[in-house]
Order: C-alpha cells, then sequence, then structure tokens
C-alpha cells in the first residue's frame, strides 16, 4: 500500500517507521527543510513542499497513494491537506491528526476525513478504558464518524456469566467483534459462554450506541 503523510515532525516520522516495517511504501511531505532528514528514514520518499500547494502535491504523485494522513502539528494545514486529497486527487482514505480538541468538530466528510484522530481524546478514552468496569467506553470513532468502536469490561459479578453470547441481545447496527480474556483475543461464537472481567468490543452505528446501552442494562450492567 502506498501512504503518504503530510508533516515529517516526530509524528509523522513515527507513523512512518511504522508503515514502513509493515512493508508499506511510504512519501513523507514536508515544508520546513530543517525537518527533511533523508538520512532517518531512508526507506521512505522524502518531498520538500507545502501540503496546503496543489501544484506540488501534483508534481509528488498524490494521486498514486491509497491512503493519505495529514499528520502537521497545525490543524488548518490538517484540514486543507485532506480536501486536496480527496477532492482533488480522489485518495480512497484519508486520516488526519487533531491537535486541538476544539476544533475536532471540524473533521469529517466536508473537509475530506475518513477517520480523525484526536491524541487528547484518544489518552482519555483509554485511561477511562483501564479504570472503567461496567461503563460503556468509546474508543475510536470510525466510517466517517458512522460507527464507533465502543469497549465494556464486565464486573466480576456480572450477571452475564456463564450464559452463552448469543444470550446477549444486540441491536441492529451493532456488531461484539471481540473478547479480551487475560491474554486471550477470542472471536465470539454463539455457544461462548461470558465470563466476569471479560472485556467487550462491539462497533456500533452512533444512532445504536444508546441501544447497546439498554441492552446491557436488560442484563444488569448499566454503563
Amino acid at each position: 500500500m502506498k501512504v503518504a503523510i503530510a508533516g515529517a515532525g516526530a509524528v509523522g516520522r513515527s507513523i512512518a517507521r511504522e508503515l514502513l516495517r509493515g512493508g508499506h511504501r511510504v512519501m513523507l511531505l514536508e515544508r520546513e527543510l530543517s525537518h527533511l532528514d533523508e538520512e532517518a528514514i531512508p526507506d521512505a520518499i522524502w518531498v520538500h513542499a507545502d501540503a496546503c500547494e496543489l501544484s506540488l502535491l501534483e508534481e509528488a504523485g498524490m494521486e498514486t497513494y491509497e491512503v493519505v494522513i495529514a499528520a502537521t502539528g497545525d490543524d488548518k494545514v490538517n484540514l486543507v491537506h485532506s480536501l486536496l486529497a480527496k477532492t482533488e486527487f480522489g485518495v480512497s482514505r484519508v486520516v488526519a491528526r487533531v491537535n486541538d480538541p476544539r476544533n475536532e468538530w471540524l473533521f469529517d466528510s466536508s473537509w475530506g476525513v475518513d477517520v480523525a484522530v484526536s491524541t487528547p481524546r484518544l489518552l482519555a478514552s483509554l485511561v477511562e478504558e483501564a479504570v472503567s468496569v461496567g461503563d460503556l467506553v468509546r474508543l475510536m470513532t470510525l466510517r466517517q464518524g458512522q460507527a464507533n468502536l465502543v469497549e465494556i469490561t464486565l464486573p466480576n459479578d456480572t450477571a452475564l456469566a456463564g450464559k452463552p453470547v448469543r444470550s446477549l441481545r444486540l441491536p441492529r447496527d451493532t456488531a461484539l467483534v471481540t473478547i479480551l480474556r487475560g491474554g486471550r483475543v477470542i472471536v465470539p461464537q454463539a455457544d461462548d459462554p461470558f465470563e466476569g472481567d471479560d472485556e467487550l468490543l462491539f462497533v456500533a452505528s452512533v444512532e445504536a450506541e444508546e441501544d447497546l446501552r439498554v441492552a446491557l442494562a436488560d442484563h444488569g450492567i448499566r454503563p
């Protein structure tokens, strides 16, 4: 997969290294000459360009990339770059970094963003996930805000303990995708029993999230 990353600061470089380890081809776009260091990541393609300049993006061959990541430290740049990637170059997947949580509402499909990643929100969700038992926690927004990855850790004395997965009646547009149990990752089958302290991961549409809370409450869990 070919991935273009706007911003070659600490965040952009870290993303590039991870993607290269996964066998992907990566291009780093950077406006500041001081951030250009091809020796730091020699396997990446380095391009000195303003991520908001259409002509420079054309020269870089942006239309040949399947994924674009707007990872600069400036939300305005990330929004403009996302919009250009989606509307001018038809990039199928655009991921944008949100630096200021107050700007998060802007990062949606109207600006070409498929997935917005807000570090403060992600950290807060992970803290909630780590300390909350019996609470439904939203971990991530998927597919242009149309669905969420949500998690709940069952109390040790849950009424679901020993009951099969099929006994949990889920609302429409909701799926139980995995059960984390100790060090195990379990793909849930209809006859698999729940246990106390299980961590359940669901994908649910925005509209179905409240219905999921109700379904869990019906089983004695008050998220």
